[in-house]
């Protein structure tokens, strides 16, 4: 028993490692000049961020551009192929687009109390083809998925996404707020395991949802 619990614990231990990598500072982003760590609680998901006390009460309206997919030599894409990158951009367009429109009516981006949101696709990570669903349910993978999830980490041999916010105010185009954010799926979401961009997709969801959250 006490060598099962061992090897259990070594291969738990081993799982922490099939984490993906932290989103860089991203040096050709606009904003990139302004953005500091971010050392409160939700810093493993926003690693980087910008803004003082903004009244987004104020605003009515807002216009999201188009995303932009991330060129710069400090990208995080690895051998993602260009057409997988556009997938996840149209995707994390709608997704943004649906969630804020919950919030804000669309309007021309020089508007009055409008905001102009620009979201960059700055990398992302593919599944683990087998392993992401064999962790969830092999029994070191429940126990490190299990601890991760109470955590709120990130799992095992599963995609993530990494994206910049720049929210402007669209009269002025002064720069309101920005950060730099990681999404990844529950380690517990069987579903996001399966299929190479499930848990990227799965982390636009978690992203969109965050932004809307973020503005109310």
């Amino acid at each position: 028993m006490r060598s099962r619990l061992c090897s259990i614990i070594a291969a738990s231990l081993a799982l922490a490692g099939c984490q993906t990598a932290a989103p860089s500072h991203y040096r050709d982003l606009a904003s990139s000049s302004v953005l500091a760590p971010n050392s409160g609680t939700n810093a493993a998901r926003i690693p980087f961020a910008y803004g003082g006390n903004v009244d987004w009460s104020s605003y009515t309206s807002a216009t999201v551009e188009p995303v932009v997919i991330y060129s710069g030599a400090d990208n995080q894409f690895g051998d993602m192929s260009e057409a997988d990158r556009k997938a996840l951009a149209d995707y994390m367009y709608a997704r943004f687009t649906q969630q804020l429109a919950t919030r804000f009516s669309q309007a021309p981006q020089s508007g009055p109390n409008t905001l102009r949101i620009r979201v960059t696709l700055t990398g992302a990570v593919k599944n683990t083809p087998v392993l992401g669903t064999f962790s969830r349910i092999d029994v070191a993978g429940l126990v490190y998925n299990g601890i991760q999830t109470a955590n709120d980490g990130e799992g095992s041999f599963t995609g993530a996404v990494m994206y910049a916010v720049e929210i402007y105010d669209a009269r002025s185009k002064r720069l309101l707020s920005a950060f730099v954010g990681k999404q990844f799926p529950k380690p517990s979401d069987i579903g996001a395991s399966m299929g190479d961009l499930a848990a990227a997709k799965a982390g636009i969801d978690k992203g969109a949802e965050d932004l809307a959250a973020r503005l109310h």
